[in-house]
C-alpha cells in the first residue's frame, strides 16, 4: 500500500481532478490512499518559536497517521534527489525487502517537526525548485505511477 500523509486540503477543483486521475491510474498497481491533516494557522508575523509550535502541532497530526510498520519517505528540501528510475528502484526495494506499506509525507508550508524528520526512513528532494505543497501531491502521485510503469516495463502514456 502507498499512503500520502499531507498537511492541508486541496481547494482547487482542477488540481483535485488531476490528483483523482492519478489515483485512478494507480489502482491496478497498488492501493493508494491520501490522508489530509489540518494545517495550523501560521501568519507571516510569527516568531520562530511560534513557527516551531505550528510544526509540532502539524507533526503530531502527521505522526498519528503513521503505523510502526510503515516505511516513511519524507519530502524534504535537503533530501536525496532521485530520478524516476531511482525512485522506481527505491519503491521496489522497499516493498520487496523492508515494508509493503510506504508512506510519503508532505509537510506544511513551514516544513515538519523534528519528530517527523526523525521518524522518516528516507528523505526525498523532489526538486531544487520550490512548489506549493498542494502541487507536490500531484507530482508525487505522478512519479509513483511512473515508477510502477518502469517496474513493469510498461510504456508510459502521457
Amino acid at each position: 500500500m502507498i499512503k500520502l500523509v499531507c498537511v492541508g486540503k486541496i481547494k482547487e477543483k482542477a488540481l483535485q481532478s488531476l490528483i483523482d486521475e492519478y489515483l485512478k491510474r494507480l489502482q491496478p498497481y497498488s492501493k493508494v490512499i491520501i490522508v489530509e491533516v489540518d494545517d495550523a494557522i501560521a501568519p507571516q508575523s510569527n516568531s520562530e518559536a511560534q513557527n516551531e509550535q505550528v510544526r509540532n502541532l502539524e507533526g503530531s497530526k502527521i505522526l498519528a497517521q503513521i503505523k510502526d510498520n510503515e516505511y516513511v519517505i519524507l519530502l524534504d528540501l535537503k533530501g536525496q534527489m532521485w530520478d524516476s528510475i531511482e525512485l522506481s528502484n527505491q519503491i521496489s526495494e522497499i516493498q520487496t525487502y523492508k515494508s509493503s506499506d510506504i508512506t510519503f509525507v508532505i509537510g506544511g508550508s513551514l516544513g515538519v517537526s523534528k519528530a517527523v524528520f526523525a521518524r522518516a526512513n528516507a528523505k526525498w528532494q523532489l526538486s531544487k525548485l520550490t512548489f506549493l505543497h498542494q502541487m507536490v501531491r500531484l507530482m508525487v502521485l505522478e512519479q509513483i505511477y511512473r515508477s510502477y510503469k518502469i517496474m513493469r516495463n510498461e510504456p508510459y502514456h502521457k
